[in-house]
């Protein structure tokens, strides 16, 4: 991953989740707040996925984070959407 501080963490974290939140739909967290902790934590899953399984060491500068962390944020909205049981319009299933 490219060397940043905490700030560039969350503009990047900030940045993943709204992509992320644009993309999929559901009645995960939304906002700043909530798009940052998700774009945040997409990036530590989607950065520790790319080092452990990819075999990456590095990502191509802010670009490459971004990716990294818009991926990550992604699979962690679509699994929240699944464990809330939300469908692809983002509608709350009955059970």
């Amino acid at each position: 991953m490219p060397h940043m501080d905490v700030l560039g963490w969350i503009v990047v974290g900030l940045l993943a989740g709204a992509l992320s939140s644009a993309v999929v739909r559901g009645s995960g967290p939304q906002g700043c707040l909530g798009n940052t902790i998700l774009g945040i934590l997409g990036g530590l899953f989607g950065g520790w996925f790319a080092t452990e399984e990819l075999h990456m060491s590095t990502t191509n500068g802010f670009f490459g984070a971004l990716v990294v962390a818009f991926l990550g944020a992604t699979a962690i909205r679509l699994i929240l959407n699944a464990l809330e049981g939300n469908d692809r319009s983002g509608h709350h299933r009955s059970r």
